[in-house]
């Protein structure tokens, strides 16, 4: 029986793990994972492949020989033809999956995000604060009255965000969080100038407070993954995520009494 040479069990390996790592990993067992995360699991795999054929000289040699065979053996040189012609073949494929135009999905007349009436009462839990124009962010002020506590609340806001939210709103508040390409709608870019700008903090403390189940009816069946955070978070984390969010992106927010 002709043993398998250690360059093909090393490629199977390689391929098995990308496929347990893109199919099984990200399919059945969880959401699925980015292409960039498995880029480098498979950066990974491969370096610990090449450190496992060149501990010995024996052992690397025994693995480049099909390598070497195939491109100098003069009884390989069907092996070379089906190369120089399944390469490119196999990268004009893969260039035209990532660089050809996909098809735009129909118009759905759900709305990601609606915006409440502006005599909407903004609550937190059971507690009513005020209506959606009124209200503002109670610790705003401090960024002119008391710059040091001002900052104490932004740094809050951040162990806040980076303790909850980053997994899906990412690490640059971008909407590129390792949980991201798992929901749909994509989770919020706040780096996006069509975010912050266009909307009160008023209106993020009730989207954050209320979450997914919290839209109104022109939201619904929106499946928004938002989670209630009212549950989790207190009435002052809630605001100072939101501090956090302006301050990192430099954005800031429409000032209250606007309408939408």
């Amino acid at each position: 029986m002709k043993r398998i040479s250690l360059f093909t069990i090393c490629f199977v390996i390689f391929i098995a793990s990308w496929v347990f790592l893109r199919f099984v990993v990200g399919g059945f067992i969880s959401v699925p994972i980015p292409s960039s995360v498995i880029a480098m699991y498979m950066a990974l795999i491969f370096v610990a492949i090449l450190v496992h054929v060149s501990v010995e000289d024996t052992r690397f040699s025994e693995f480049i020989r099909p390598i070497h065979e195939t491109l100098v053996d003069e009884n390989r040189k069907t092996r070379r033809i089906v190369l120089a012609v399944l390469i490119p073949i196999l990268m004009l494929g893969y260039t035209y999956t990532n660089i050809a135009q996909k098809a735009i999905p129909a118009g759905d007349p759900r709305v990601a995000h609606p915006v409440p009436p502006s005599e909407f009462i903004l609550t937190y839990k059971e507690k009513e604060i005020g209506t959606m124009q009124e209200v503002e962010n109670p610790y705003r002020h401090y960024e002119k009255d008391s710059p040091e506590e001002f900052k104490s609340h932004i740094e809050n806001g951040r162990r806040v965000y980076y303790d909850n939210c980053f997994y899906c709103h990412g690490d640059h508040l971008d909407g590129q969080g390792h949980l991201a390409h798992g929901f749909q709608p994509l989770p919020a870019n706040f780096q996006d100038p069509g975010i912050i700008p266009n909307f009160q903090e008023a209106f993020f403390f009730w989207r954050i407070s209320k979450g997914g189940p919290g839209l109104p009816n022109n939201g619904t069946p929106w499946n928004s993954a938002m989670p209630v955070w009212e549950e989790i978070l207190t009435e002052e984390e809630i605001w100072d995520v939101i501090l956090f969010l302006s301050h990192y992106t430099g954005y800031s927010y429409r000032p209250s009494g606007e309408a939408h």
